[in-house]
């Protein structure tokens, strides 16, 4: 089926002024260089307006003017460039990362167990060569090398071989091209020195070369499948279908993507919202903490404006659509994640000239060797002997693993430490951060509401609320549940108001203010004076108790902001929630720099400002309205409590109820970021060194392959030096 048989024209959506837009999964993106080709090269075709690839992802965005090509001719241009493509599938993208995965586990075992038994058998010959081993052993172990390497190489250099034909195809040239031909250069002489019966052969070299270059992209990629889509985590907010109105006043419920702005739909109690729009009739109290990280629940009635995933606690609502499927809130919040995460391109950018430069340098470096060798006398054997060894000595094994290395070190130094890694490269933008960016709610405060002031209410009460609360499924009576000696029976809940039931022959009620019978002027002026959220609790016909509700200091949160600014970082609090609250929360800290009510817009300004002064951004947040903000800044860490997006925006996530990660992380981050400028500078020396030497002669492909093995050793030595700062930590600690 050619692409012009297939129906793509459903995976293009209009995004106005004449422009059509398409994502689309690409397969085959190895490096940066591969970014850059198909950005540059989707560039040269008529109409196209915008090409952009997502490299964590390997997910494509065009857009064109309408008419001016068929979604199929971006899809035929993509397979000219060497890529093939297919309509965005988050679950196929997915399944295929997981495949590639363990496609490359399976290589690199291959690689792993030919290289140790093809050494075993090296060993003995070289031994051999100097003392009185005979042709006909030497040769015994040369067959029985070539009966392991040679299955060995044709299975575990596929990755590579497969990338570099390709690339040749579409003739050009990427950098698998050079270590394909090092390797089967190495083979194949290997072979003819074989049946010759040579004193040397070469498979150790070519099963040790690719064994390393796996290890290194089997790395890459585990790190790559730890960071998920972010439409993915969107998924579990948006609302699939809505409560349609019909002009009749008759419902029905309709997927999201039916309804359309104008409509009307009815939201009832304790119901997320799916749809951007503003309240027809009806009054509640909304839960915006997903989208404001406010704690307290908003009055809203008539002519108020609601969101798509904020949750309609208390009241039926009619609300006429704004928004629905495209243009909501949320998706919005998706649109500034993606525009953050495009602009963090600077290491791609350099990536991309690394990879532009290796090949062609490599390539000429080898050409000129053989023919120099062959102008000065040299046989043709000898001179591609000497070529070979110069494709593998200059392999970038110890620059590939000079940074992975020490990645896998720290963390695992990380992971005892309660801090999980979702980006590769965050260990170094950890140790570069100078200002950390705090949210409030759910991040400073801990997840969990407790009472404010457990004194002020009398014990036996709070006990008969606590046993009202184990009936509730509202958040805030979490933190009368421990106080309960167990449930009421008979206990009713109306949702998104309260818990209702009779506790020794008395009506008692907890919830809202209104369900409790308090007047809204009480409610009001009792609110106003303090920075927590009330729960209120009745009993028959005496006046109804405000029980003071709030998300209490993570326990070492005080300690962990003495702690970075004893390392020489500012700290600022960023926070959706109520000037009151973070003020409070600020002042208990010591933090100076503090900005109240912020919409997802307004965190990414800050931080852009923060950015513009030449600072480098540690955010810690753990809302919806801080994934942008994660995406942006220069490094960003969420509490496992966070929601799916935050947890997928930010760079590290960390376990617990303690804020002692983040400073962890950052000390080993800094030790992990010196023994990488260590391993960089050692593997550029070794490279000036080792060219010259072999384009010289002066080492064998066996050699070469030693040397390029030594410095992977080295590197790899340097990066376990990392460890110890795990101990220095403990006995900190």
């Amino acid at each position: 089926m050619g692409y012009h048989d297939r129906d793509l024209k459903s995976f293009v959506t209009a995004v106005g002024d004449g422009i059509e837009h398409m994502d689309l999964a690409v397969e085959g993106v190895r490096c940066a260089g591969c970014m850059a080709k198909i950005e540059k090269g989707l560039g040269t075709v008529p109409g196209i307006t915008r090409a952009r690839l997502n490299f964590t992802n390997r997910r494509l965005a065009v857009e064109w003017r309408a008419g001016a090509l068929a979604p199929a001719d971006v899809v035929e241009k993509l397979a000219e460039l060497g890529y093939r493509a297919h309509p965005f599938d988050p679950a196929a993208a997915a399944g295929a990362e997981a495949a590639e995965s363990r496609r490359l586990m399976k290589c690199m075992a291959v690689a792993g167990f030919a290289a140790m038994n093809v050494m075993l058998l090296s060993v003995s010959v070289w031994s051999g060569n100097v003392t009185d081993i005979t042709p006909e052993t030497r040769d015994l172990f040369h067959w029985l090398s070539a009966m392991i390497a040679i299955p060995a190489v044709a299975y575990a250099g596929r990755p590579f071989f497969e990338s570099a034909i390709r690339a040749l195809m579409k003739r050009s040239v990427n950098m698998d091209v050079p270590i394909t031909l090092g390797v089967l250069l190495a083979v194949g002489m290997s072979v003819v020195e074989t049946f010759n019966s040579g004193r040397h052969a070469y498979f150790d070299a070519a099963v040790m070369l690719l064994f390393f270059l796996l290890v290194g992209r089997f790395l890459d990629m585990n790190m790559r499948r730890r960071t998920r889509a972010q439409a993915e985590n969107l998924a579990a907010l948006k609302g699939e279908t809505a409560t349609k109105v019909l002009p009749d006043g008759s419902t029905r419920v309709v997927p999201v993507s039916a309804i359309d702005p104008g409509d009307r739909v009815l939201v009832a109690a304790g119901e997320r919202l799916s749809v951007d729009g503003v309240i027809e009739t009806g009054a509640t109290e909304i839960d915006n903490s997903l989208v404001t990280g406010e704690t307290a629940y908003a009055a809203a009635g008539p002519g108020d404006r609601v969101y798509a995933g904020t949750l309609n606690m208390t009241g039926a609502l009619t609300v006429q659509v704004t928004a629905a499927a495209k243009g909501t809130l949320l998706d919005e919040v998706n649109t500034l994640l993606e525009a953050a995460q495009t602009a963090r391109s600077t290491r791609l950018a350099l990536a991309d000239k690394a990879a532009g430069y290796y090949a062609p340098l490599v390539h000429s470096a080898a050409a000129l060797t053989f023919v120099g060798w062959m102008i000065a006398g040299s046989s043709w054997q000898e001179a591609l002997m000497t070529a070979i060894a110069v494709l593998i000595i200059t392999c970038p094994c110890a620059l590939g693993l000079a940074v992975p290395a020490v990645q896998v070190v720290a963390s695992g130094l990380l992971f005892r430490s309660g801090v999980l890694l979702n980006a590769g490269d965050a260990v170094e933008r950890f140790a570069e951060a100078d200002t950390v960016v705090f949210d409030k709610t759910g991040t400073l405060t801990s997840p969990e509401p407790t009472l404010v002031d457990p004194a002020a209410t009398p014990h036996a009460l709070l006990g008969r609320a606590g046993r009202l609360a184990l009936s509730s499924r509202h958040p805030l009576s979490a933190a009368l549940k421990t106080y309960a000696t167990g449930p009421v029976p008979g206990a009713s809940e109306a949702p998104g108001q309260g818990v209702r039931a009779e506790i020794d022959g008395v009506a008692c009620r907890l919830g809202s203010a209104a369900f409790c019978g308090v007047s809204a002027e009480k409610a009001a002026e009792t609110a106003e004076s303090g920075a927590h959220s009330l729960v209120w609790y009745r009993e028959g016909e005496a006046d109804a108790i405000p029980i003071a509700v709030a998300q209490g200091l993570r326990p070492d949160a005080g300690d962990v902001i003495g702690k970075l600014k004893d390392r020489g970082l500012a700290v600022m609090i960023l926070s959706g929630d109520r000037a009151a609250a973070v003020d409070a929360a600020a002042d208990a800290l010591g933090v100076a720099d503090r900005h109240a009510g912020l919409k997802p817009a307004d965190k990414i300004a800050i931080l852009e400002e923060l950015k513009n002064q030449g600072h480098k951004v540690l955010m810690v947040g753990d809302g919806l309205n801080d994934a942008p903000a994660l995406a942006a800044a220069h490094v960003s860490i969420s509490p496992v409590t966070a929601v799916h997006l935050s947890q997928a925006a930010a760079d590290a996530v960390f376990l617990g109820d303690k804020l002692g990660p983040v400073v962890t992380a950052i000390d080993i981050s800094r030790r992990a970021r010196r023994a990488m400028d260590q391993n960089l500078w050692f593997a550029a020396f070794y490279n000036v060194c080792a060219v010259p030497i072999a384009v010289l002669g002066f080492v064998t492909p066996l050699v070469a392959a030693l040397a390029m093995s030594s410095s992977s050793v080295v590197v790899t030595l340097n990066a376990l030096r990392v460890r110890l700062i795990a101990r220095r930590l403990e006995g900190a600690s």
